[in-house]
């Protein structure tokens, strides 16, 4: 079996999604981050160009090709330089999609997932509430069953893609009684009356990947909006994390790739006390350590890649190379920063913008802190 990133075709196409990236979108990045958020026709742009959904199945709309290629399309998303887009196609394409390729009956991926793939609806899910980030059991969204179908009430933050999404995997309570037992998925069109969309919140960084407020009142799903069997929604929670976990390593490593880039190419460019920065010992013995420190969590971050792509990735080992991975991410990129010393200070430096997007890594889908935990419970147990 070929290890990730040796083969011919994976090469070509890393190759042709770095040209599409310097072409549609390089030259307006800036202009977005200070947007706040992305124009609504670049997904029907990067679906044009085959990079959403790639490794769902031909025939809902996908190229039906290895997860490889998925990690690939966010890899040189954060290693351009790109995080919030980066973190947009993720939820999008390594989260959502997943659900549904997994999850749904037939009927539902044949609607959803070809409009996915061709970036007509942009994907969201909802699980954090404002009382309700890491501990999911404390959520307080409902869906109470009504005739043929539920009625869906509740609210939830921190929505990457919300300011877009035409479909939102909702969790709710259908048993409240039931704990982790009484939650549910449901794949909820954004069209439907009761849903609405609160402020594009503001954020230290990834500024271009909007994060929203979501409101659902009184809305009436039908019985086909359930996605897999009802109470099972936390269980599908726990079983879909690894992927969404190991990508944000995933990107981590790339933003990291990144960051040592334009540090490396900037040391040979900078003059100090009459010479080339890279020639002073300091800059030579950080480099020296950021770059084994990549390294070893490329390393591993691959390894679980290929795990993952043979179904063989357990929740710790996933949960390990995200909190590696990211904390390796943050300081890189607070290293790389130190040595453009002032000027990295400054927004004109792409250097800063890899600083601010790394910090959220070690928060959404999972704190280090949480990771640590999971980590322990496979080690030591839970007692």
């Amino acid at each position: 079996m070929r290890n990730y990133g040796d083969s011919d075709e994976l090469k070509m196409f890393r190759e042709m999604a770095v040209k599409a990236l310097q072409a549609e979108v390089q030259p307006y990045y800036e202009q977005w981050d200070t947007d706040g958020i992305v124009p609504r026709e670049l997904w029907r742009t990067l679906g044009h160009a085959g990079m959403l959904c790639v490794d769902v199945a031909e025939e809902y709309g996908g190229s039906g090709v290895p997860f490889e290629y998925s990690v690939v399309v966010v890899e040189e998303l954060a290693r351009m330089g790109f995080g919030g887009l980066a973190t947009n196609v993720m939820v999008h394409s390594d989260i959502v999609a997943p659900y549904i390729s997994h999850l749904g009956n037939d009927q539902q991926r044949q609607y959803w997932l070809p409009k996915m793939a061709s970036g007509e609806v942009v994907g969201a899910i909802a699980m954090t509430e404002p009382g309700a980030g890491s501990d999911l059991q404390a959520m307080r969204s409902s869906a109470v069953a009504d005739g043929d179908g539920y009625v869906l009430n509740g609210s939830k933050t921190f929505i990457t893609n919300g300011q877009y999404a035409g479909l939102v995997i909702v969790a709710a309570k259908t048993d409240p009684s039931a704990g982790a037992r009484g939650i549910s998925l449901f794949l909820v069109d954004t069209s439907l009356p009761g849903f609405s969309v609160g402020r594009n919140l503001e954020k230290i960084g990834q500024h271009s990947g909007d994060t929203s407020e979501l409101f659902f009142e009184d809305v009436r799903l039908p019985r086909s909006a359930l996605l897999g069997e009802e109470g099972q929604g936390f269980a599908y929670l726990m079983q879909e994390l690894p992927r969404e976990r190991l990508v944000i390593g995933a990107i981590g490593v790339a933003a990291a790739r990144g960051a040592l880039d334009l540090t490396i190419d900037y040391a040979d460019q900078r003059v100090l006390f009459g010479q080339k920065l890279k020639q002073l010992q300091n800059t030579r013995f950080r480099i020296a350590e950021m770059e084994t420190d990549y390294r070893i969590n490329q390393a591993f971050v691959n390894q679980c890649i290929a795990d993952y792509s043979r179904g063989a990735l357990d929740a710790a080992t996933a949960s390990m190379a995200k909190y590696s991975a990211t904390e390796m991410q943050c300081r890189v990129a607070d290293g790389c920063l130190q040595l453009f010393g002032g000027y990295g200070y400054t927004t004109e430096y792409p250097i800063s913008r890899a600083f601010i997007d790394a910090r959220v890594q070690r928060i959404y889908g999972g704190s280090s802190e949480v990771m640590k935990e999971v980590i322990a419970r496979s080690v030591l147990g839970k007692d």
